[in-house]
Formats: structure tokens, sequence, C-alpha cells
């Protein structure tokens, strides 16, 4: 018996990023050695406060409200407004299964064509077209650390009129490293008003930030059309345990009543012992900062070695600025690539797979062109707990420390020099 399907999900593959993660780690299993910069998962351990929480709550066996446990709802605004200023109240907040599950959960939802810079995380489109959406994509430069401008996002919006928009905004970005400033920000959020955009502001990566200031949220500029996610994944190094945030202010109160009905109606609550484990991390943070401070250096330093290795290499490369990425590209070394027969971002990625044995993602899963020569790297190929136990500060680190403390990023970076200058 042949099922039939809903058309919208015939044309969806794997997420590309889960597809690269086990596609490396096979390779691993079978013996291979394979440095590993496809999937970004942050290597730390979970915090032990968290932990703690987790083995102390296990006994917790009853469902939850649909919003989520009201103390961990109370805890997320508390958090949000001491750590970025935000004006979020507990009724505002949701608890779900992973920030990408509510951002699903928002984009069906929601009315509008879909607005994404590209290049942008792999799985927003997927998700729209799930939705039968539009999806429009919004031109970057590389000049500009591959950021929207107003113009840009101007441009695009003309085109489709006056009607509801969404434009889902990620920063610290993925897959780029790329984050906006204040004044971005602001001028970004006078179009997203002129032209009725509701934004969807991914911020789960953003206690990873590099630039020594708190993050600009769009929430803090066009508070009344911004939705935050975020979750224990990144920062809190939680990403098995599976527990997003979503923020909907008042202006945008119709969603929350439709939010409430969809979730009681799938996935019902998250597990209650994660969603206590959760309560810990937020409402007791100060005993978790250092923690994630010293985390987000490891992160710093990490992948600025693999950018500066990258311009010794002669790619093209913006400088991460947070999260854990790269977004290097090719073009300089794009006839000596097309000599060897390859001349789009996938055959690339899958040469350096077969020949340099390093794992990359091409620029064409993150909605750029399929001749775009970028690829996407992941700084965190490293054993976190060891690096945390022996941590002394990058200012500090010796050649030989480097390749004790990150031997896979290393060993990365010379196979793909060596692929390069066989070239």
């Amino acid at each position: 018996m042949i099922p039939a399907l809903n058309p919208l999900v015939l044309s969806l593959k794997e997420s590309a990023t889960l597809a690269i993660n086990v596609t490396a780690r096979k390779m691993r299993a079978q013996g291979a050695e394979v440095y590993h910069f496809g999937f970004g998962e942050s290597p730390f351990p979970v915090p032990p406060t968290i932990q703690s929480a987790l083995r102390k709550n296990s006994h917790q066996n009853h469902y939850l409200p649909t919003q989520g446990l009201p103390q961990l709802c109370e805890a997320v605004a508390s958090f949000y407004k001491d750590e970025f200023g935000c004006r979020f109240t507990p009724e505002d907040v949701f608890i779900g299964p992973g920030s990408k599950e509510l951002i699903f959960q928002t984009i069906y939802l929601m009315e509008g064509p879909l607005l994404i810079p590209a290049p942008s995380w792999v799985s927003y489109g997927p998700q729209a077209a799930l939705r039968g959406k539009t999806i429009v994509p919004v031109a970057t430069s590389r000049d500009n650390d591959y950021k929207i401008t107003p113009e840009a996002l101007d441009e695009a919006c003309y085109q489709l009129g006056q009607s509801q928009k969404l434009l889902i905004l990620n920063n610290p970005n993925n897959p780029t490293g790329s984050v906006y400033t204040d004044q971005e920000m602001a001028q970004i959020a006078e179009i997203c008003r002129a032209y009725h955009i509701v934004v969807i502001s991914d911020e789960i990566y953003a206690m990873i930030d590099f630039t020594d200031k708190k993050q600009s949220s769009m929430h803090h500029y066009y508070p009344e059309g911004t939705i935050v996610s975020g979750g224990l994944s990144k920062s809190f190094s939680a990403g098995g345990y599976r527990l997003g945030i979503l923020m909907i202010p008042d202006e945008l109160a119709i969603l929350k009543q439709a939010l409430t009905s969809v979730i009681s109606e799938t996935y019902s609550c998250v597990s209650a012992p994660i969603q206590y484990a959760a309560l810990a991390g937020y409402s007791d943070f100060e005993s978790i900062r250092p923690f994630i401070k010293t985390c987000s250096q490891i992160h710093d330093f990490a992948g600025n070695y693999l950018h500066k290795r990258c311009i010794d290499m002669q790619l093209n490369c913006p400088k991460p600025q947070g999260a854990f990425y790269l977004f290097p590209d090719f073009d300089n070394y794009r006839p000596a690539l097309k000599r060897n027969n390859i001349i789009t971002g996938p055959q690339l990625s899958q040469h350096l797979l077969e020949k340099a044995h390093v794992a990359v993602l091409p620029a064409s899963d993150f909605y750029l062109p399929a001749t775009h020569l970028g690829v996407r790297m992941a700084s965190v190929d490293y054993d976190g707990a060891v690096v945390l136990t022996n941590w002394p500060g990058g200012d500090k680190l010796s050649e030989a420390q480097i390749e004790t403390l990150f031997p896979n990023l290393k060993k990365g970076a010379d196979a793909l020099e060596q692929f390069l200058d066989g070239l």
C-alpha cells in the first residue's frame, strides 16, 4: 500500500543541519576522522543548577498548564526584563518543546508571506512551505556582514503591497555569526511599521554575543509587532532538553488565544520535569552567569581562531560577532574549483567532505543560489567539558594548548588548507 500524503510535504527533505550531523557521526562510527563543522550544538555540559533541578523533579508526573508552568513563565519574563530590558509579562510567555516548534506554530497561525534574510537558518523556509506560504528571500551583502538593510527590506515589501507580512530575524545570526547594532534595528523597525510586518525575533543565541554590550532586540524598537523566541538549547547547552520560549506582546493578543488552542490540540504541554529544571535556570541565573560568560568567551575564541585561519587561506569571511558560526566563501578559488568541475556550493561541500573530511553546509541550504560558493562552518567540534576544566583564557593559549584543547578545529582547518593548496 502506498499512502497518499499532504502534497505540501512531498517536496520536503530532512533538515540539512540534522542530516549532516547524522552523516558525520556515521562516518566517525565507521572509523573515519571527520572534522565536524556542519552541526551547531553547544558542546558544554548542562549547568549543574539545571541538572540538579531535573533530578529533584523527576517525580513531577502531572500535566502542566498549556501555556507553561506559571512560575516558569514568571521567571522567564523577569529574566528577559533584567537581562535585556524586554517588557513582557508572565501572561505573554509560552513554553514549548523547543523554540523551533514554537516558531513553526507561529508561522502556521499567522497570515501573510514570510520574509527571510538570505542567508538565514535552514528551517524557516521549510516551515513556511508546510503552511503553503509565499517565501520571499531578502538579499544581503557580504560587505554588510550579511545583514539586511532598510533599503533591501523596503524593496521586498514594496512588491508585496500593504497586506500583513512576517519577517524572521535571527540575532545573533545563524549561519553568519553577525550581530545587528541598535541603529540597524531602529531603522529596520521603521520599515516594519510602515509595511505592517510582524517580526519573529529569534534570539536563541542572545547570550552568546561578543560585542561587549547588551544584546539588541527588535522588541526595543518595535514592541507592538515583535514576537521574541528563545530557549535552553544554545546558551544553557541543553539542546536535548527541548524547551523553548515564545513571548507575544499584548498588541497581538489574538495570536495568544490561537496559540493556546493549537497547543491544547497538539503537544498539550512540555514535560513537567524539564520545565522545573528550566525554572531553576531562569530564576537562579546568578548561579549560572559565570558558566554562561566562560562558555561565551570560549565560543568567541573558537570562532576567531577559525576566522583567522579562513582569512589566512584567502577565504572571504566576516568576523563572527556572536553565536558559534562562520560563513566563509571560496570566490577567490572559483577558477581553480571550476577546473576541478566544482561550480556549485553543494558540489563544493560534498568534495570537502569526501576529500578533506571537513563537514560543512552549502550556502544554498540558507536561501542563496546554488552557485554561491559560501559555506557555513560551526565552531563547536571540541570536548566542551575538557575545555571548561582547562580554560586559561583566550589570550593565554599557546599553539600547543590550542592543539590539545581544540584538536578538530586545528586539524579541520589544516585539512581545508591542504585541500585548497592542492587545487
